[in-house]
């Protein structure tokens, strides 16, 4: 998985792509604890993740808890927002 890290003023987009499984949510869960305090909102852009396992769900659901009400997921594939709808994340994240 590659994670596209860019910071506009007080938002942070994080661009996912490839993969979000077991080996690559280490890798976010790194990149979520960096976060800044200073960051308002906090996007995970999935247009380009082509599969998420139980690891990956779990990093999205700690960043929606790190950050509360500033988080959002975008562009989520057909594929990918089918897990979130199984397990009902979709009803708790704002997706986009």
């Amino acid at each position: 998985m590659d994670i596209a890290k860019s910071i506009n003023e007080n938002e942070t987009v994080f661009a996912l792509s490839g993969w979000l499984d077991t080996a690559a949510a280490g890798d976010l869960e790194t990149e979520l604890e960096g976060i800044d305090d200073n960051t308002q909102m906090l996007v995970f852009d999935l247009k380009d993740l082509e599969y998420i396992s139980s690891s990956g769900v779990r990093q999205v659901v700690a960043a929606h808890k790190k950050m509360g009400g500033r988080f959002i997921v975008r562009n989520t594939p057909e594929n990918v927002m089918s897990v979130f709808k199984s397990i009902g994340i979709d009803k708790k994240i704002d997706f986009r």
